[in-house]
């Protein structure tokens, strides 16, 4: 991958960074640890303290810039999960990075307030931010995901980290369904279309930041499923969520309501501290990774079992 310039590289963490300013704001000293969780709060003395506490890990909460509706911010997906990192945070102590919104949104370029990085601007600037984290002593950096469509890109990249030695792992926040919130959502649910911006999420919103919901508004454009590529048959294409939900909107935001909000939460929180806690533990993943950087320097040396 060719590296970008350093001015477009400078220009993208300028942009990256430049929300970051109204989150933290929200963002209080948290109570009981000592020691801030907020990566940009810590003194550099501190900083040393917190990746020795830590175990040498650091949360990055991925969100993206798009629509949400018309009723949600933009910012949507990064606000709700870096609520979910501080919560998690909050009872295993972990850094938690700041506002990262660099992620896959191509799909959403024709909506006002989007902003979509290159393919080779994503890969590049986590990568570096990994690279400089590890730099800095954190040998376990977690990615949590508050954006559908980085799913792909996310997996991707944690591959991607094969591709040469490291001195420090990459672990994606990827729980499997709980039954328990399976049940209790199902006991709440009020619509049977969700999936952007709908019932599901403006829920989360609501629990996490009411004062940004215009619940008012949900119901002035649609949610409902296009399916304009219904003819095709075994086949995928990257115009397949324009040609379904061409106002980035899936559900109907106006059937939201705080105490959804409240189990998504508790649940996602009770599954990242499980997964926080467990990669602390973690001896095998630098271990298997360091054997396998070595048996790939020379593959026909490698032991055929």
């Amino acid at each position: 991958m060719r590296k970008l310039t350093s001015t477009v590289t400078t220009i993208g963490l300028a942009a990256l960074f430049a929300f970051a300013a109204g989150v933290m704001a929200q963002d209080a000293k948290l109570p009981g640890q000592g020691l801030s969780v907020l990566y940009e709060e810590l003194t550099a003395p501190d900083f040393i303290q917190a990746v020795a506490k830590s175990g040498s890990t650091c949360v990055i909460p991925l969100g993206i810039l798009e629509k949400h509706g018309p009723h949600l911010p933009l910012g949507s997906d990064l606000l709700d999960v870096r609520e979910l990192a501080l919560r998690a945070a909050r009872q295993e102590y972990t850094i938690v990075f700041p506002a990262y919104y660099a992620g896959q949104i191509l799909e959403a370029k024709h909506q006002p307030g989007t902003v979509a990085y290159s393919a080779q601007t994503m890969m590049t600037m986590l990568q570096e931010t990994c690279d400089e984290l590890g730099r800095n002593g954190v040998q376990k950096i977690i990615l949590v995901n508050g954006h559908g469509g980085n799913g792909p890109f996310l997996h991707f990249f944690c591959q991607a980290q094969l591709a040469g030695p490291k001195d420090y792992a990459v672990y994606l926040f990827d729980p499997s369904d709980d039954p328990s919130m399976d049940a209790a959502l199902k006991k709440l649910r009020k619509t049977t279309v969700d999936g952007h911006a709908g019932e599901e999420e403006t829920s989360v919103m609501l629990f996490n930041r009411p004062d940004l919901v215009h619940l008012d508004r949900a119901g002035e454009q649609s949610g409902a499923d296009l399916d304009r590529q219904s003819g095709l048959k075994h086949a995928y294409t990257g115009i397949w969520w324009y040609a379904r939900q061409p106002n980035h909107y899936r559900g109907d935001g106006s059937f939201g309501n705080e105490e959804m909000g409240r189990v998504i939460a508790d649940i996602e929180t009770r599954l990242l501290v499980e997964m926080i806690a467990s990669v602390k533990k973690d001896t095998a993943t630098l271990e298997l990774q360091k054997q396998f950087f070595e048996a790939s320097a020379q593959p026909l040396a490698t032991k055929q079992d």
